[in-house]
């Protein structure tokens, strides 16, 4: 269960990280090479390649079936973080599914 959190918290780490570099490409006309020489694009392939080699470690002792539906917690990460970190807007709904989510991990968990 932990290397699943670690795995979630890693892939939403990437995803953020993603977002800074696009952050940074835009409004800038920029050369492929020299997107591919910004730092947080390389912080978020290596997040991303951490987190995809801890899943394989996850996967030894965590059935698929329980394992992959709790990565739907990466929703809720990305959600607080583009919240807080990018203040985006995140209406009822959204808080809605996030219950909903975290209500379905809680049920999976409980399989563990």
């Amino acid at each position: 269960m932990r290397l699943v959190l670690l795995v979630s918290v890693l892939i939403c780490a990437g995803q953020l990280l993603q977002k800074r570099a696009a952050d940074d490409w835009r409004g800038r006309t920029l050369t492929w090479q020299a997107k591919l020489a910004s730092p947080w694009l390389w912080m978020a392939m290596a997040s991303l390649a951490i987190g995809m080699l801890f899943w394989l470690v996850a996967l030894q002792s965590v059935p698929v079936g329980v394992a992959y539906p709790m990565l739907s917690l990466n929703f809720v990460w990305i959600t607080l973080a583009s919240r807080f970190l990018f203040a985006e807007q995140t209406d009822l709904r959204h808080w809605l599914g996030i219950v909903l989510i975290i209500g379905g991990v809680i049920c999976l968990a409980g399989k563990l």
